[in-house]
Order: structure tokens, then sequence, then C-alpha cells
């Protein structure tokens, strides 16, 4: 197992550094944040330790960066920096978990062996047909570059219509993922919601419209 260590304090550095390689992980250390981006991206890390606050490049940038190239090494980081708004900001940047300074060196090595446990395929956080796309994470949706603006429930068709891209999905399919189990919905309440997601994603794009409906069996959202 291959880790990168990314801290601009060389005592923590270093101590992580010796702690892992005793525990027989192999292990690189750099101190600010454009060369611990470019050994991520020329390098395969079964996990990233970060610093958020760095020099050079902060640590939501970076990894920002990474998921952006589609690099999707686990992320682990390290901050002083413990508020819940901080946390929340971590992980809403693409870092798969947030450890508190000061830490104790055991709970640092139990989240690494975590996310080391972890499936190597992430979920996609950017869903895409086309032109259009839906971020999971923030919650935009755009189509040319021109942002969406939609309900609760419009969102989550886009996404699950998104995520079964090029396959038909019937009505009774899309009640049972969209809605709650124990509402009461008519297929008819599909047909409406199409229809608003129709008016959002396709009505202002008249040159190539989205969403098909495949008569007798569903929808379909199709490239």
């Amino acid at each position: 197992m291959k880790i990168l260590v990314v801290e601009d304090e060389h005592k923590i550095a270093h101590a992580i550094k010796k702690g892992l390689e005793q525990e027989a992980y192999i292990v690189d250390v750099c101190y600010d944040g454009t060369q611990g981006y470019d050994l991520a991206y020329s390098n395969e890390y079964d996990v990233i330790i970060l610093d958020r606050m760095l020099p050079g490049m902060d640590g939501l940038a970076l990894v920002k960066k990474l998921r952006e190239e589609n690099i999707h090494t686990p992320v682990l980081f390290l901050t002083a920096r413990g508020q819940l708004e901080d946390k929340v900001e971590g992980l809403n940047s693409g870092s798969d978990d947030y450890l508190v300074k000061p830490f104790a060196f055991d709970e640092l090595l139990a989240r690494v062996r975590a996310l080391t446990r972890r499936p190597k395929t992430p979920p996609q956080t950017i869903l895409r047909v086309g032109d259009l796309t839906l971020s999971t994470t923030s919650f935009l949706v755009e189509r040319g570059g021109v942002h969406i603006s939609l309900s609760q429930k419009e969102f989550a068709l886009l996404s699950y219509l998104l995520s079964h891209k090029n396959t038909i999905l019937s009505k009774e399919q899309i009640i049972s993922h969209v809605w709650n189990y124990d509402t009461n919905v008519l297929p008819n309440s599909v047909e409406v919601y199409v229809k608003h997601l129709r008016d959002k994603i396709d009505k202002p794009f008249p040159a190539k419209q989205l969403i098909k409906t495949i008569r007798g069996f569903g929808y379909k959202l199709e490239e």
C-alpha cells in the first residue's frame, strides 16, 4: 500500500511517515499543495493524507482539482479547523474523511485502513448526458452552460433518469425510486413531473430533446 502525505508541518509529516512505515506502508511526503497535486496526479496512491491549510495550493482546491481530473484516490483531511461547517465543506469538496488536529496516531491508522477497504470505483458526483450536467454534491444543474433551477422532486427525478441514461424506465420504476414508499402517487404524477422537467431542460433548447416518451413503456433520457 502506498500513501501520499501532504503536510507543511515537517514534524507532523515525519511522525506520520515513520508511523505508517512501521505498519509496512510505502510513504511519500511533500510540504506544499502544488507539489502534492503533481505527485497525486502523476503517481498511483492508495490513500492521500492531506493538510487543509497548505502553501501553494490549499487542500480544498487540491482535492477539487483531482476530482475534476477524474482521480478518485481516497483523501483523508488533517486540519485544525474542526467546526461542523469546516467538515461539511471538506467532505463536499470531494474528500472521504476528516480528522481534526491534534489526533491520536492509532485513530489515523484506523481511518487509513478503513479508506483502503472501500471500493475502488466511487459513485459519480457529476451526471451527464449531452450538454446537460447535474452535480449530486452541489445540486447544480446546467445545460449548455445555462443554470437550471429545479424543485427537490424535479432534481430527484432528473438524477434517476441521468443515472439510467439510454434506459427505458417505467412509471412504476420511477415512482418506486423517486417517491417515498408510503406516498400515494398516481402514474399521472410522473407525467406531470416529466412535463415540468421538459419545460426546463428541453423546451428552452429545441435543437436536441433529451427526454423521450416510449409509448406503452415509459421514459428514457437519451444522448
